[in-house]
């Protein structure tokens, strides 16, 4: 009876948690040294069933602590970073930063293919002194060297320093309200998803139009004029478009050969419009407002989709090793950068998205860009009349037809890429050295 009370008891503790070897050999040995009745006494109180369901309890609870304890600070350490995150983009500091970086972008841009722009400024709004040009890639030379030869090579950069004037502004709320909009789309990388990207391009690119399009018309007025003789200085252009008048459509006056019903008719039509229409004034800064609006949504919107989809790709693992910077997603100056998740690529891999954005972007929205740049010059060109969307399209139509809607996309592609991949290519960068 004794030795099979002893092997209870020696059996018994086995089936309990032991806290460490050295404790359990001791705590045996020195259970071997007890009497027999000491033993059964100890091994009757290991067998309670409070005492064993306490002890469950513990080891429960203390698993379940532990659980918790490990999984409790990933979670906040997650939801701090989140929240530290949209803190940072909201933050002032941040906002000044991304909108200098922007800025700049725009600037380094624009000033690279100055020459082309203004170019292609000629051949959109069909300049007659350079339509003759048009169509090939030898007109594109012709129109550079006769641009030279009149007006020298400052002619090039016409209309330039206005083009800088809008451009840091409208580069700057087009990045910075793109970061912002971003965050509020796209809280986290597992909603990136390329409708969201669209979104987020187009109406960072609406905002910044709507801000800055008096300036850009101001631009493509100094670009236009091509006469020696007629240099016009920023605010002799401003006061003129200022003081432009528009004139009644054709066909609403009475005239003779008209019935008298026709004639009332065209009168009331025409007193109606000039209520409307203003005749002078701020409303002429925004000649082509609608289809510049219109035609932000695809070329804002693809840009910046196109451009950070081509980034994914080019962060693949398969092509990380040659299209990133090794470390780049690191913090660097003190600053942690937002994303980090995202290395910094590659000069060339960073100028092939931009320019691959541009390509894509340039052939969505180039119809409407033509529209665009006809609207804007219609105080210089025809009668002065005011036109809408639907009769510029239909006076290009009749014009030289559907290859109208397409006239100097050859410049446009060469202007467009190389000032998008530049664009590009600044802003990341400029990120990177400002900490954001």
């Amino acid at each position: 009876m004794s030795a099979a009370a002893t092997g209870h008891a020696e059996a018994d503790p086995s089936s309990l948690p032991r806290p460490s070897s050295s404790s359990y050999i001791i705590a045996e040995s020195q259970s071997s040294r007890r009497p027999v009745h000491q033993q059964m006494e100890s091994a009757a109180q290991a067998q309670l069933p409070t005492s064993h369901n306490i002890s469950s309890g513990a080891v429960v609870a203390t698993s379940h602590a532990t659980t918790t304890g490990d999984a409790s600070p990933a979670l906040s350490k997650q939801a701090s970073r989140n929240s530290g995150k949209e803190k940072k983009t909201r933050s002032l500091d941040y906002v000044l930063r991304s909108g200098l970086a922007g800025g700049l972008a725009g600037c380094a841009g624009k000033t690279v293919v100055a020459p082309l722009d203004r170019v292609k400024i000629l051949f959109q709004a069909s300049n007659p002194q350079f339509a003759k040009y048009t169509g090939s890639w030898f007109g594109l030379v012709s129109a550079v060297r006769d641009i030279k030869r009149h007006e020298g090579a400052r002619g090039l950069f016409r209309g330039h320093s206005a083009t800088l004037l809008r451009i840091f502004p409208y580069a700057a709320i087009k990045f910075l309200a793109y970061e912002q909009i971003r965050a509020a789309v796209i809280p986290s990388r597992d909603k990136e998803t390329p409708f969201r990207r669209l979104i987020a391009g187009s109406m960072a690119g609406m905002t910044s139009v709507f801000f800055t399009y008096p300036l850009e018309l101001i631009r493509v007025r100094l670009a236009f004029e091509t006469k020696k003789t007629s240099r016009s200085s920023l605010s002799g252009a401003i006061r003129q478009i200022y003081s432009e008048r528009v004139s009644s459509p054709k066909g609403l006056s009475s005239g003779k050969g008209t019935s008298s019903v026709a004639a009332v008719a065209a009168d009331t039509v025409a007193s109606t419009t000039k209520q409307v229409v203003p005749s002078s004034g701020l409303a002429n800064f925004y000649r082509g407002f609608t289809p510049t609006l219109i035609g932000m949504f695809p070329y804002a919107g693809v840009s910046f989709l196109t451009h950070d989809t081509v980034g994914d790709w080019l962060r693949s693992p398969a092509l990380a090793p040659y299209t990133t910077i090794l470390g780049s997603e690191s913090a660097s100056s003190g600053h942690t950068h937002s994303g980090s998740w995202r290395p910094q690529l590659t000069a060339a891999a960073e100028l092939f998205s931009g320019a691959v954005a541009g390509l894509v972007s340039q052939t969505s929205s180039y119809p409407l860009e033509v529209v665009r740049r006809r609207m804007q010059v219609g105080g210089v060109v025809g009668d002065g009349r005011r036109l809408g969307i639907a009769e510029t399209a239909r006076t290009i139509f009749l014009e030289r037809g559907l290859q109208g809607f397409w006239v100097g996309l050859g410049i446009g592609y060469l202007k467009m890429i190389p000032m998008t991949a530049t664009s590009f290519f600044v802003y990341e960068r400029a990120k990177w050295a400002l900490g954001i």
